[in-house]
């Protein structure tokens, strides 16, 4: 069926309700960390890899995006990914166990990357004109749900204990499950019709290995996605630490998510008007330098204006850093390609970010520490921002060798 003004409005549907399931796995986490840490006898290195697991799924499959396509097709693909977002969350209910915890959050990183990685050429294919809006839909779906998680997940746990408010968000993601198949009957693209563009996508992009325009892309994306993984696990605990209650811990972090939600609409709205992008990023990165530089000399005092300063940043970032990187490249399938090399090891780049923190916060009981570290990382990127000028894009040639 093509992809017109007449595609159904419950595609639509079930396209933000797969969204919604991407983010309550990682962010329902951070609130909830302390209490694991106590339940669990984990370290908080250990602690740290149910955000770094899935994250650094996020980017191998990113990598593997052809072969996953060729191997799955999108319509089982997304529907395999859903299940096991779904039989991961709801583990967790019986995840007293330390490895059962760290083994749920690895089911879970596959399903939300092999969702990640299929979902958005079904979306360009099937609406076609209207991708761009279903993209922003779904972009900002992925932020409502991590918001609404990181907001009630220490309410849940009062409620029926930190286990169980966990493993409820599987019950979305169930729902979502059936949605996604019945809308996805028509338009998505089948194993056996995805094997040729998975044969055909593996070879071009050995050509950014060697383009050095291509790694900086990578880098400033795994930089910039770390700082959302560093916020994403450790606020919350940071603010625990320092006597606030996991309560309003968590809706702290429900704010910052919500702003990188505003942040981001605001990019997909205005970003017509820059057609030189540094502009927008660096006054993304001066948002997440300030916010850091608050929780690191006044965290207590300035929370509020910390926090909606990292989630303005961060949420303009992401969608800026993927816009800089398609502009490198006007043919859509090379186009396409090189934003898998950038999120891929973008990805894994940033996985490490909640890793070190965790190392971090064990030696010296203090996070203080990480958001120095990330803090030196944004000025890292406002040196690489300044070199993607519009004149400069044409440094990447994919027939490079």
């Amino acid at each position: 069926m093509a992809a017109d003004k007449h595609t159904p409005l419950f595609v639509v549907v079930a396209v933000v309700a797969v969204a919604l399931n991407l983010r309550p796995a990682l962010a329902a986490i951070g609130p909830l960390l302390d209490m694991l840490e106590s339940a669990t006898g984990l370290s908080s290195t250990s602690a740290s890899l149910l955000t770094t697991l899935p994250v650094l799924m996020m980017g191998v499959c990113a990598l593997a995006g052809g072969t996953l396509s060729a191997a799955l097709g999108e319509r089982r693909g997304i529907g395999l990914g859903l299940a096991l977002i779904a039989v991961a969350c709801a583990a967790r209910a019986l995840a007293g166990v330390a490895s059962l915890l760290l083994l749920s959050a690895l089911v879970a990183g596959v399903g939300i990357a092999v969702v990640q990685t299929l979902i958005p050429s079904f979306i360009k294919r099937r609406f076609a004109a209207q991708a761009g809006r279903v993209f922003a839909l779904y972009t900002t779906a992925i932020m409502g749900g991590a918001a609404v998680a990181a907001a009630s997940s220490a309410w849940l746990a009062q409620q029926w204990g930190w286990a169980w408010a966990l493993a409820v968000w599987a019950l979305p993601a169930a729902l979502a499950w059936p949605m996604w198949l019945w809308a996805s009957r028509s338009g998505a693209v089948p194993a056996s019709a995805a094997a040729l563009h998975g044969q055909a996508a593996k070879q071009p992009s050995t050509a950014f290995w060697r383009n050095r325009r291509a790694w900086a892309l990578l880098v400033f994306f795994g930089i910039g996605t770390g700082a959302y993984t560093l916020v994403l696990a450790w606020l919350p605990p940071y603010y625990t630490g320092l006597g606030w209650p996991a309560s309003e811990a968590g809706i702290l972090l429900g704010g910052v998510t919500l702003a990188e939600v505003l942040a981001g609409l605001v990019v997909s709205a205005w970003i017509g008007r820059f057609p030189d992008r540094r502009a927008p990023l660096l006054l993304a990165l001066l948002c997440v330098i300030a916010g850091l530089a608050l929780l690191i000399v006044a965290p207590l005092s300035m929370a509020l204006p910390a926090s909606g300063l990292l989630g303005l940043g961060i949420g303009a970032l992401f969608p800026l850093s993927l816009i800089v990187t398609l502009d490198h490249i006007q043919e859509p399938t090379q186009a396409g390609l090189l934003v898998a090399f950038v999120q891929g090891g973008g990805y894994i780049i940033a996985s490490g970010m909640p890793l070190l923190a965790g190392v971090l916060r064990d030696h010296f009981a203090d996070l203080s520490q990480a958001w120095a570290i990330m803090l030196v990382g944004a000025f890292v990127l406002l040196a690489l921002c300044w070199q993607f000028s519009p004149a400069s894009y044409k440094t990447i040639n994919v027939s490079t060798r």
